[in-house]
């Protein structure tokens, strides 16, 4: 925990030092990105995020122009959220900050044999946490 905490701290910092947002927004924009419209509740279930803290996100996001809520056609009273062509460019743009800090706090730091390491203890973890998605 406290290993995952320093690196995302550090990343926070740099996107901040380079004029970009929050890193949770970096998640939506992907989400979004790769899934295309998504009903809130999907969006929440896939990132992990409280639902009003989401909801406020989203109202920045909208805001800033990165995504747009549309009317869901399957019930008038829902509504989707979908990236806009804005959204992308900064999802672009804040990926060599992310990935910068994934390298500073792990690939610079260990040996490529411990990354595999590393990687395939954590992979049946992300298989579990699927499985509870669906």
């Amino acid at each position: 925990m406290r290993a995952h905490a320093s690196a995302l701290s550090a990343i926070e910092a740099r996107l901040k030092a380079d004029g970009l947002p929050a890193l949770e927004w970096y998640d939506v924009l992907l989400e979004l990105e790769t899934s295309g419209a998504l009903r809130p509740r999907d969006l929440q279930a896939q990132l992990l995020l409280a639902q009003s803290n989401l909801s406020r996100l989203l109202d920045r996001m909208v805001a800033a122009g990165v995504v747009e809520r549309r009317p869901c056609t399957e019930d008038r009273r829902g509504q989707l959220v979908a990236i806009r062509s804005a959204g992308r460019r900064l999802r672009r743009r804040m990926w060599p900050v992310y990935e910068g800090g994934i390298n500073a706090g792990l690939a610079d730091r260990l040996e490529d044999s411990k990354l595999a390491e590393l990687a395939g203890l954590l992979e049946p973890l992300i298989e579990q946490r699927n499985d509870l998605d669906r």
